[in-house]
């Protein structure tokens, strides 16, 4: 997963989102709104997953063994790389065939039309490039950003006469932007999508935050009973039982490194209560709780975009089967890490890595099936 590249594509699926309902009463403090959730939350969590929800589940995990998707360990160490998005199939062995469906960069695509359609996903898609870089054999030259979309340079391939060499160009530009565009939500909304969720449900987008805010505003709405059909609310993440089809999500703000789950929450419940239109919590991603091993205290979430490929994480739940704040993984301390820093093999070892778990993130919310 990698932060949005472009503005044209961090601002798609970004409408206006739906303010808190207001009731012809005072605001409920926001210990006690989150209060009122919570005990939402728990009674939904106490219920068997909906058909909804398995479905959804089952599709994430079709698609990360489509895919032959990265795996990590509880530990967070990644014990298995799969197939990644611009590759062609994980061992061509030589055959000069390949089926589509083992192209990583297809698949890929697969989700971006799924979101936007046939005729419009190329220009949603961002190629990026820096000047005289392909030419340029000056390491220090300092190059400009370039960037385009990807239904540009498919006009300019159609411009080849050898048959062979135009597939080869536009297969490239796809490639090329399906490296540069970030597709984690669009992953997601894919897999909700082909689980049977319409549109008024789901805030089907390219960026989480959007469907995010949603789950808060609907959790917001519920008291007074104005949530629609929203499929998804937002829950409290270490104290609230995920069930297969939720969506738990984290958050890489630079700004919000050092704050505690509760204030991101309750700052987007802010922002959505105050009726204006900041959304400052915009670095998020998604990951689909696939399933639940009860019997381990262990859970499966699949994600894409990940390591750039779909990737499956065995996360730690405590013994009553909510999420762990235990995902740390062990470092080994200052003696394990012991790579020089300098070239020539000498100078002083690099500090010991501070994150040694890939599943140790600042998770905040659990998007709940309601």
């Amino acid at each position: 997963m990698r932060a949005p590249v472009c503005a044209i594509v961090a601002a798609i699926g970004l409408a206006a989102q739906p303010a808190f309902a207001q009731a012809d009463r005072p605001p409920a403090s926001p210990a006690a709104f989150w209060k009122t959730v919570q005990a939402t939350c728990d009674a939904t969590a106490a219920k068997p997953p909906s058909e909804l929800g398995k479905r959804i589940a089952q599709i994430a995990l079709d698609e990360f063994n489509r895919f032959g998707g990265h795996q990590v360990d509880s530990n967070g160490r990644l014990f298995r790389f799969g197939l990644t998005e611009a590759e062609h199939k994980e061992d061509d062995g030589g055959d000069p065939r390949a089926s589509l469906g083992h192209l990583g960069w297809w698949q890929v695509m697969k989700y971006w039309r799924s979101l936007f359609g046939d005729n419009s996903t190329t220009d949603k898609l961002e190629v990026v490039g820096y000047r005289d870089a392909s030419t340029s054999m000056d390491q220090e030259k300092v190059a400009e950003v370039l960037r385009t979309d990807a239904a540009s340079l498919l006009r300019a391939a159609d411009s080849a006469s050898d048959p062979t060499v135009r597939e080869a160009l536009r297969e490239a530009a796809i490639r090329a932007a399906v490296i540069d565009t970030p597709w984690s939500a669009a992953f997601i909304s894919y897999v909700v999508k082909q689980a049977g969720a319409p549109a008024n449900a789901f805030k089907f987008s390219n960026a989480h935050r959007t469907y995010i805010y949603d789950a808060f505003a609907a959790s917001a709405a519920e008291p007074t009973n104005t949530a629609g059909d929203r499929l998804y609310r937002a829950c409290p993440v270490f104290t609230t039982k995920p069930r297969v089809g939720d969506l738990l999500c984290f958050q890489r703000e630079p700004s919000l490194a050092d704050v505690s789950d509760e204030v991101v929450r309750e700052r987007m419940r802010a922002e959505l209560a105050s009726g204006g239109p900041i959304r400052s919590v915009r670095r998020t991603h998604c990951e689909v709780v696939a399933s639940i091993d009860a019997g381990a205290s262990k859970m499966y979430v699949i994600g894409g975009n990940v390591h750039q490929g779909i990737t499956a994480k065995r996360l730690n739940l405590q013994r009553d089967l909510k999420l762990s704040t235990t995902q740390t993984g062990n470092c080994g301390g200052a003696a394990y890490w012991t790579m020089p820093t300098t070239s020539g093999g000498g100078g002083s070892a690099a500090a010991p890595p501070k994150k040694c778990s890939l599943n140790d993130k600042k998770w905040f919310v659990l998007m709940q099936l309601r």
